[in-house]
């Protein structure tokens, strides 16, 4: 199956900045399931085109691609709430434009790596709760994919702290540093908001064994037992080996961890969407 791409589409535009998205769709689509991709670079850094090599494999196999760029933090500059809204006003225009845009409102799903992995699961438990929710519309997904995600940003200030601590991501991304104020730490993680009554949401989740960015005891696999004691439908991909970054590399190249990833993340999305 062919796909076709349409880059720099806005989304959304909060005060009077441009969000725009990039959006594969296999040609002939009509009502086709969608997955809005968040990239990572520690909130900081990165743009759309990073998930360009997923949009065009999951289109070519009958799944629509919706690659966004979201506000980043700066120097002097934090992101939250901010980032969070941005994903949300992704999914809110997906299902919005879906007629136009040949897709099914109704099977949506996030995507995300790193920081882009925490913005996602962030959305996919909390989107539709205070202090997030909105007046634009729902952002109910029925899945989510997080690989090497942030989940708990209270482990990662203190997995940063003693390599990095003029250069701490979380707290550059909530513009405070844990001991000033440890309650956006935990409002702004997803492990905290994995509870029982909130599990109607499908996880997959993604790591790699050597990653000394995120740690993975801290984070996916906390994230993931907190997410099994609320009774939440997840699946674990462990890739054994594997660092950071490894969500970049080719799909189709011998031996790419992406490769490794993506026939098992086509089937959760075939089952869950």
């Amino acid at each position: 199956m062919a796909h076709e791409a349409r880059r720099g589409i806005e989304f959304a535009r909060p005060g009077g900045t441009p969000l725009t998205g990039d959006l594969y769709v296999p040609v002939g689509a009509n009502r086709c399931p969608v997955v809005v991709s968040v990239h990572g670079g520690g909130w900081q850094l990165g743009v759309a085109g990073m998930h360009a090599h997923w949009g065009a494999w999951l289109a070519d196999r009958g799944i629509a691609l919706f690659s966004i760029n979201y506000r980043l933090a700066a120097e002097g500059r934090k992101a939250y709430p901010e980032a969070v809204h941005d994903v949300r006003a992704a999914i809110q225009y997906v299902k919005r434009n879906a007629g136009e845009l040949k897709l099914d409102p109704e099977r949506v799903a996030l995507f995300g790596d790193s920081a882009g992995g925490h913005l996602a699961a962030l959305v996919a438990l909390a989107g539709d709760k205070p202090p997030f929710r909105d007046e634009n519309g729902s952002t109910r997904v029925k899945a989510m994919v997080g690989v090497y995600g942030v989940y708990d940003l209270a482990g990662q200030w203190n997995h940063d702290l003693p390599d990095r601590p003029l250069d701490n991501i979380a707290a550059k991304f909530l513009g405070v540093p844990l001991y000033e104020d440890r309650r956006v730490y935990f409002e702004a993680s997803p492990i905290s908001w994995a509870t029982r009554d909130n599990n109607q949401t499908a996880f997959l989740l993604a790591w790699g064994t050597e990653d000394d960015v995120v740690d993975r005891h801290s984070q996916s696999e906390a994230f993931m037992r907190a997410l099994k004691q609320a009774n939440f439908f997840v699946r674990p991909i462990i890739v054994q080996g594997a660092p950071h970054f490894w969500n970049a590399e080719p799909i189709d190249e011998p031996g790419s961890r992406s490769g490794f990833l993506a026939p098992r993340m086509l089937r959760f999305l075939q089952e869950k969407l």
